[in-house]
């Protein structure tokens, strides 16, 4: 997987927006939003998580969770919060049925605009040759010039 292809992935969704709790102000923290406080980029975050075994990217994520300030959470909890947020990781290789539906859905859309163009070309070369050969009697006649004293 590119990293490119990462940003926006609708299979993250579940992962990263989970919550992780509330902060000290009270302002409900996602996975998403803590990655980003953390300057992790989410997306990129979550693919790199889906590829580890579970408890590996359970002990990373609780790692890097354990550098945020704390709020409603603690410290000894990061361990099963971190294990609870991995749940909702996709296994490796997994894709889900929105993805799969999207593609053939991608699929048909791109034929579109070709078709469209098709229909656009053969009408522009309808109009030119309909244009060529039909007469226009404004251009045919000839100018007449009066010799008449």
């Amino acid at each position: 997987m590119t990293v490119s292809s990462s940003f926006g992935r609708v299979e993250f969704n579940a992962f990263l927006f989970a919550s992780v709790g509330e902060d000290k102000s009270g302002v409900e923290l996602t996975v998403l939003s803590a990655l980003t406080r953390l300057g992790f980029d989410p997306w990129q975050e979550a693919a790199r998580l889906s590829e580890l075994p579970r408890e590996t990217a359970a002990r990373t994520l609780a790692s890097a969770f354990a550098l945020l300030p704390e709020g409603d959470w603690k410290i000894p909890q990061m361990g099963a919060l971190a294990a609870r947020l991995v749940d909702c990781l996709p296994r490796p290789g997994a894709l889900p049925i929105a993805v799969i539906a999207s593609a053939r859905r991608d699929g048909k859309a791109a034929l579109r605009p070709m078709r469209w163009l098709f229909w656009l070309a053969l009408a522009i070369v309808w109009f030119l040759l309909l244009s060529y050969f039909t007469t226009n009697p404004v251009y045919d006649s000839t100018p007449t010039v009066s010799t008449s004293k």
